[in-house]
């Protein structure tokens, strides 16, 4: 991999990785999907890092989707069978262990969209246009669009993925699918806001939140399973103890994750 196409930021518990292929609207290439991939897996496996934002360099697109000259020169875009790819893959469907902020400093179509679905929130610049256009070129959103539906109402996301069409941020953030729409020059900075406020808390409590609320959503016999789970973990542990303890003393926790 070469990181020429994608930064890596860390600052305290936040990790901060930016697309950084502006010429081509960072669309997404195998080096640039296996950057990403590589950076999940290293937030996962720091116990310092405790939330990731995803991000974009350049002012035009925060992504345009799949990189289709790489993809017809027969590249691997994401499909094989690798640690970094599989990464991918669960960031898609919002299985990555951190929680994931998206910060959509511009426009977001097709995968870039996809992209941005997988996050847990987003951030999104006010000028920037978003859209599932795959229809339109005789395919379908085959890269996670689908589950759309997941986080908007489903005749919404059914007239989205039907007709292809674009919607602005505003849009986005009236139909519940975006947290905040800033101006462009903001959204980072609302991004890493929202992931230090997140990584201030309790860390057990966190993942906890994460799983249970999406299972809640698309698989509610399993979140009730996991919940009796999460209830024995995290209620016992030394976290639970502290919060506690601080809340009495009026001081800052001071979280050990277990």
């Amino acid at each position: 991999m070469s990181d020429d196409e994608f930064l890596v930021d860390n600052r305290g518990a936040v990790t901060i990785l930016t697309l950084n292929r502006p010429q081509a609207r960072n669309a997404l290439n195998g080096n640039l999907i296996a950057g990403i991939g590589a950076t999940v897996l290293a937030a996962e496996k720091d116990p310092q890092i405790r939330a990731l934002v995803l991000t974009a360099a350049g002012e035009k697109a925060f992504c345009s989707g799949m990189d289709l000259r790489a993809f017809s020169g027969g590249e691997d875009i994401g499909f094989g069978d690798t640690p970094e790819n599989r990464a991918f893959q669960r960031l898609t469907r919002g299985k990555v262990e951190v929680p994931v902020i998206g910060a959509a400093n511009g426009t977001a179509v097709g995968g870039g969209l996809e992209l941005l679905l997988g996050c847990d929130l987003i951030v999104a610049a006010d000028t920037a246009k978003f859209g599932l256009p795959e229809v339109q070129r005789g395919l379908f959103p085959g890269g996670g669009g689908t589950y759309i539906a997941e986080r908007i109402p489903l005749g919404i996301a059914l007239q989205l993925t039907l007709t292809g069409e674009f919607f602005t941020a505003a849009r986005g953030y009236e139909i519940g699918l975006f947290n905040a729409v800033t101006p462009a020059d903001q959204v980072l900075g609302t991004a890493i806001a929202f992931a230090e406020r997140i990584a201030a808390n309790g860390p057990l409590g966190v993942a906890a939140c994460k799983e249970l609320v999406r299972l809640s959503v698309t698989d509610p016999a399993a979140a009730t399973e996991r919940l009796r789970h999460w209830q024995s973990v995290v209620f016992a542990s030394a976290d639970a103890k502290e919060g506690a303890t601080a809340f009495m003393e009026k001081r800052e926790p001071v979280w050990q994750g277990k």
